[in-house]
């Protein structure tokens, strides 16, 4: 059973089968944040990823960036991520048309960062997300 079904741009309707959610900048004690400190979240986000879902493809939405307040400190500009970090494993019809749709699907792990704890569903989820160009990235598997 999934979570929710997403339509991409494409058409082509995805399953989110598995999300995990964190805060972007939780457990932060000291600095703020930065465009190096972000770069390392991004980083260890794809890290984490790579170790959860070790034999699917993963695919970055590239986080939108904030610039609150132009006083550089120490490294640079305040640069905010949204606050919520997500690593989701989705799932679809296998991608090549020559494998038998009942024993094949395709999946690709996403990286993404939200403002809020939504979880992202139908035509309404993030524009980046419904963008994503499934056929390209995912791989397909055999059941």
């Amino acid at each position: 059973m999934s979570l929710s079904q997403i339509v991409l741009s494409s058409g082509r309707p995805i399953e989110l089968t598995e999300l995990r959610m964190s805060s972007t900048y939780g457990g932060m004690l000291e600095g703020y944040p930065c465009k190096p400190v972000n770069d390392m979240k991004v980083r260890g986000l794809q890290r984490q990823a790579e170790r959860a879902f070790p034999t699917t493809p993963f695919h970055l939405v590239p986080p939108s960036r904030a610039y609150p307040d132009q006083t550089a400190g120490h490294f640079g500009p305040v640069e905010v991520l949204p606050s919520v970090a997500c690593i989701g494993a989705f799932r679809s019809t296998a991608v090549s048309p020559e494998l038998d749709p009942v024993l094949y699907r395709s999946a690709l792990t996403v990286i993404w960062f939200q403002t809020g704890l939504d979880v992202p569903s139908g035509e309404d989820a993030d524009l980046a997300l419904r963008r994503i160009p499934w056929d390209e990235l995912a791989q397909d598997h055999e059941l």
